[in-house]
């Protein structure tokens, strides 16, 4: 039986708090502080707790921007010792159970494991699972690479990426303690957490360290080389006004200074190269000696089981939001192509017209927003779909439900609308205008199929839901997908069109 209070693992002994069925652990340091010397440098497995430590409350989340799209809640710190988790489980289990690791998205700047919706209480109680949610350094304290540009700075590379590898070894060593088994282990994450996801998988040494992957609106294609890396790194350091200064003025810079240089960074870099992030995973030849979705595409990657997939919409939050991620006017996608174009001439870029073909029946300001969407999410989820699918049991979907409200005001099933079906968490509060005009019971009813088709996956099951059509593995002759929506559906080879239009060539950012 499972202690509902205190716990004791390798890691030390931490006392957790039980409401609704559910135990939780919080704030517990999987890493040192990554201050002083040690920013910018690679993670420090964190020392065994001496006595016991309350485990009561969230760690401080990484700095960042305010982002209103992104609600941390209440009373949270930011603080760049970050490197905390958080475990839950169900607190009458008895004997191990799956564990599922979730990775937070935010476009690699935003975003915390302690973000309101992502209370894993629902989740736990519907699927008897252990969840773990992980801080990971975000924005320029996790993907910035200063170690070409100052190679006598003792920098490090590929930061974020190396904190998740050091919490899932934590969980390896740790996670039986508190019910969980470390021989199931589902790594998930959304948007830039399903990227880290899809990165996992092209990276040698995280193999046993996860054993199935749900990768959720994965930017897959979006990673960059040391070129690009360096340039980013000079942009940031111009921006702060160093050059030519000291390296350790970079280290004693005042984070606040680090999070408004990188906020610069981050809305120039797409806006002068478009379809290009400030900050993401590196393709360094160590770490990560390939762009993943080269990887994957090719049936290269971790052959573990894998759930992947988008929404329908998902590039209508981005033009909402006026967010300069994402390409939508007509000359920001010529550019677009022109530069992946110059970047790797032996690419055969499909023409631009032929691509604008597959969306000739949407309306006029709807193609951008189409192709945008394509490039950015679905067509490298349909690349590793197709190449992971020859070496493990792959399962592709398609997100297409949305609230009357968010149809009403044009975002329809945009990205990240999944998150609080999965999660269980429908509302904000009291003032959340989701279902404002109705939709309340189809909500939870999807939410409910979400969490069993999730959980028993991670269970090594297939990812059935209960009086629901069966979801059917990916393979390149049916290419069936299943269709998330009040009422479930498999539609076989759903995305033909677009793969028509965009040809055979797997394009990439990097």
């Amino acid at each position: 039986m499972l202690d509902a209070t205190t716990i004791t693992a390798p890691a030390g002994t931490f006392r957790g708090a039980t409401a609704a069925k559910v135990t939780s652990w919080r704030g517990i340091r999987y890493a040192e502080a990554p201050i002083g010397p040690l920013r910018w440098r690679d993670p420090v497995p964190a020392a065994p707790v001496e006595g016991v430590l309350d485990a009561l409350a969230y760690g401080p989340v990484c700095p960042q921007p305010v982002n209103p799209s992104i609600p941390l809640g209440t009373d949270i710190v930011q603080n760049e010792d970050c490197l905390s988790l958080n475990v839950w489980a169900p607190a009458d289990a008895a004997g191990p159970l799956p564990v599922m690791v979730w990775l937070h998205g935010g476009a690699y700047t935003f975003g915390s494991s302690s973000q309101p919706l992502f209370d894993a209480t629902s989740i736990v109680t519907s699927g008897q699972v252990v969840i773990v949610t992980v801080n990971y350094r975000i924005g320029a304290l996790g993907f910035l690479d200063l170690s070409e540009l100052l190679p006598e700075g003792g920098f490090d590379r590929n930061l974020a990426l190396k904190d998740v590898l050091t919490a899932l070894r934590w969980v390896q060593t740790n996670i039986s303690a508190f019910g969980g088994d470390a021989s199931r282990v589902t790594v998930f994450g959304e948007s830039a957490g399903g990227g880290l996801v899809t990165t996992l998988l092209a990276v040698p040494s995280a193999e046993g360290l996860f054993h199935r992957a749900i990768a959720q609106s994965s930017p897959a294609s979006s990673m960059y080389g040391p070129g690009r890396a360096r340039a980013v790194a000079e942009r940031f350091v111009t921006e702060a006004g160093l050059d030519g200064a000291a390296v350790t003025a970079l280290r004693e810079l005042p984070v606040e200074d680090v999070v408004r240089v990188g906020q610069a960074v981050y809305a120039a870099v797409p806006s002068t190269d478009p379809g290009t992030l400030a900050f993401a995973p590196i393709v360094d030849g160590d770490l990560l000696p390939e762009a993943p979705v080269d990887v994957l595409s090719e049936g290269r990657g971790i052959p573990v089981p894998l759930i992947i997939g988008t929404n329908k919409d998902e590039a209508s939050l981005f033009k909402f939001m006026k967010s300069p991620l994402i390409p939508i006017t007509d000359d920001r996608i010529q550019q677009m192509f022109t530069d992946m174009a110059a970047d790797d001439p032996s690419i055969d870029m499909p023409p631009i017209e032929q691509v604008r073909g597959a969306y000739e029946h949407a309306r006029q300001g709807a193609i951008g927003l189409g192709i945008a969407r394509d490039i950015g999410f679905r067509m490298p989820t349909l690349w590793v779909a197709e190449g992971h699918s020859r070496v493990a049991p792959t399962y592709l979907y398609r997100f297409d439900h949305s609230a009357p409200f968010l149809r009403l005001i044009g975002l329809g099933a945009t990205h990240a609308t999944e998150l609080p079906y999965l999660w269980g968490n429908l509302t904000s509060g009291p003032k959340d205008p989701t279902f404002k005009l109705g939709g309340k019971r189809a909500a939870i009813e999807i939410s409910q199929r979400m969490q069993e088709r999730w959980t028993r996956f991670a269970y090594g099951q297939e990812p059935t839901a209960d009086g629901a059509v069966d979801w059917p593995r990916y393979d390149a002759a049916a290419r069936d997908t299943l269709v998330i929506e009040h009422t479930d559906s498999v539609v076989p080879d759903l995305d033909a069109a677009l793969r028509s239009a965009w040809g055979d060539e797997v394009l990439s950012f990097s």
